[in-house]
């Protein structure tokens, strides 16, 4: 079991869980509205995501074997722990519940999942390879996991859409930062990634403008005359100010470990972020 919660990254899964069931209490209700999360359409449209979400690591983990055993030999799972026929059948069996179940509830939520499954069997094959592709595809991955909500709910409304947006930079700066991580395993395999491509010295320069971004629309959301005072401070202690401390600490990264703490800081940051939605009403 605990081999098959690490194949399937649980506490991510638990964090899409979280995200999806905040956007649809606080974000699409009045107030904060717990009830609206427990509904069944929202649970089975909360089970496909994860259903696909779990899918898309098993089918990334399947075509990364060689270049996680340089990069994670100690993470390896797929061929080691876990056979390569079980894994791909437990990837198309979890697909095709994820994309059957979002059909069910309506044909706008079906094709989001359809459309997510297609992406991740393509990042994970060809495009995560590509120099910027598999991490824009990432992160506007992660920006439809909340806005299917809005879909499921047939209603989108601009904060609804800013937390979306926030999740697009925030895993856009993460995913980067995650292949100046692993740039010795990726170039061994002919991968063309932005620190193999301008090298980490211009990777950074590519990041420092996208943090700026980030910052500066926190600084907005917090300036913003509709969010509550509780709001802002949350946000500016706890989102704003360790993006802050991202930065700094970008400036000197130069190592492996460097990075792998910058990648845990940008995740620690995106949960801050989510929780925010607590705050919103």
């Amino acid at each position: 079991m605990k081999t098959i919660l690490r194949l399937i990254r649980f506490p991510n899964l638990v964090l899409i869980v979280l995200s999806q069931a905040l956007a649809q209490a606080c974000l699409l209700a009045e107030g904060v509205n717990w009830s609206k999360a427990l509904e069944p359409g929202f649970l089975y449209l909360t089970l496909s995501t994860v259903l696909i979400a779990a899918a898309g690591y098993i089918i990334n983990d399947y075509y990364d074997v060689k270049i996680d055993a340089i990069n994670k030999p100690g993470r390896l799972l797929i061929g080691r722990k876990i056979r390569r026929r079980r894994a791909m059948f437990a990837h198309l069996i979890l697909s095709f519940i994820g994309v059957a179940g979002g059909l069910w509830l309506s044909v706008p939520v079906g094709l989001i999942n359809l459309g997510a499954v297609l992406l991740l069997w393509g990042y994970s094959a060809r495009l995560k390879k590509m120099l910027l592709i598999g991490n824009v595809v990432i992160s506007l991955l992660s920006a439809s996991m909340l806005l299917v909500v809005a879909v499921y709910a047939n209603t989108l409304n601009n904060i609804t859409i800013g937390y979306a947006l926030f999740a697009l930079i925030i895993s856009l700066i993460r995913e980067i930062i995650k292949d100046m991580e692993d740039v010795k395993g990726d170039a061994s395999f002919d991968c063309r990634t932005l620190p193999i491509v301008a090298g980490l010295r211009n990777t950074k320069l590519v990041l420092y403008p996208l943090i700026a971004i980030f910052q500066a629309f926190l600084i907005v959301v917090i300036l913003h005359s509709r969010t509550p005072l509780l709001h802002d401070v949350y946000m500016a202690i706890l989102v704003l100010a360790p993006s802050i401390w991202l930065l700094l600490k970008l400036i000197r990264a130069d190592r492996r470990r460097d990075f792998t703490f910058l990648s845990n800081l940008n995740k620690l940051i995106m949960l801050t972020g989510i929780l925010s939605m607590l705050l919103v009403g």
